[in-house]
């Protein structure tokens, strides 16, 4: 996948260019399904699939009181864009100006002109351009005009039949309270945390016997404090282990942290990135009397994540 940063970076249109705009936070089913006609239109005309999303987060720009984290940072989300087959992504930096661009100058001037829309592929509820005057029937107005299709996708149904659709707000509600293995029947993957391993408070293998790596957070969705069984991928390959989300009530020192003890695994992470994928949450952090009660609940716990995660075992 090709992907541009900035539409000053465009230097022709694209060949009948299909195209998906949105912030794409999650790439979950919903999205996923809009990709699917994006691909499939543009293989039906010999056109370019074409994903737009911005960076960063548009309500981070014109919201300035505290936004909701993100489920997927820039980089992971560009990286399932390319795992789903699109042909070019364009990143644009959003900004206060750029949110001030009619909902018409940015569909003639830069969809058609700059980018060579043939076809749009939005969800029932897109709106775009200054004062969200963008919609479907605007765009259904103006494609008649300027000679693109607008294609429009079902929103895709929960689990269970419930009466509600995937969406951004319900995987960050569901990641919020910790059921990440209902968060993967939204996402179509495991719900993923990434990270440079950095320096802990030296405790995990000096103290309990069991070292732990530990990754400093951005701005991403964290799963609800607790104890989770988890996949690692670190620079060698894939492994499993347990991963503790939160303040260490035991040593009672109040600082946040994201820890993963890697079973089986004697090697040095530090300064590298790795990849944690949760599975299942196992039990609600605790706060022990000892440093031995609490060794002996990790030790059940090791024992419950390697029956969680027997799958995953080579």
């Amino acid at each position: 996948m090709k992907v541009i940063h900035g539409l000053k970076e465009i230097k022709e249109p694209f060949k009948h260019a299909v195209v998906a705009i949105g912030n794409f936070d999650g790439v979950h089913r919903g999205h996923q399904a809009i990709f699917s006609l994006v691909r499939d239109k543009a293989a039906q005309i010999g056109g370019t699939s074409v994903a737009i999303t911005f960076d960063p987060h548009p309500v981070k720009v014109l919201n300035h009181k505290a936004s909701a984290p993100l489920i997927t940072l820039l980089e992971q989300r560009l990286e399932l864009l390319g795992n789903l087959g699109i042909d070019v992504t364009i990143c644009i930096p959003f900004s206060e100006s750029f949110a001030a661009v009619t909902a018409r100058e940015f569909t003639e001037e830069i969809l058609v002109k700059q980018i060579g829309l043939k076809a749009i592929v939005i969800g029932k509820d897109y709106t775009f351009g200054k004062n969200r005057r963008g919609n479907i029937e605007f765009l259904r107005t103006h494609g008649e005009r300027l000679g693109f299709e607008v294609i429009v996708a079902d929103w895709v149904s929960l689990p269970d039949n419930l009466p509600e659709r995937v969406s951004s707000t319900r995987v960050r509600e569901v990641i919020g309270q910790g059921d990440v293995a209902y968060a993967r029947s939204l996402l179509g993957r495991h719900y993923q945390l990434r990270g440079t391993v950095t320096g802990g408070r030296n405790r995990g293998g000096r103290l309990l016997g069991f070292p732990t790596a530990n990754i400093a957070l951005q701005d991403e969705l964290c799963p609800k404090t607790g104890v989770y069984a988890v996949t690692v991928d670190i620079p060698d390959g894939k492994r499993i282990g347990v991963a503790n989300i939160g303040y260490s009530p035991t040593f009672d020192d109040h600082q946040f942290t994201v820890e993963v003890h890697i079973l089986d695994y004697s090697g040095d992470l530090y300064g590298k990135q790795i990849r944690v994928n949760f599975i299942r949450r196992i039990r609600d952090e605790q706060k022990f009397n000892s440093i031995e009660a609490l060794s002996g609940q990790i030790n059940q716990d090791i024992l419950d994540a390697r029956n969680l995660l027997s799958e995953y075992i080579q």
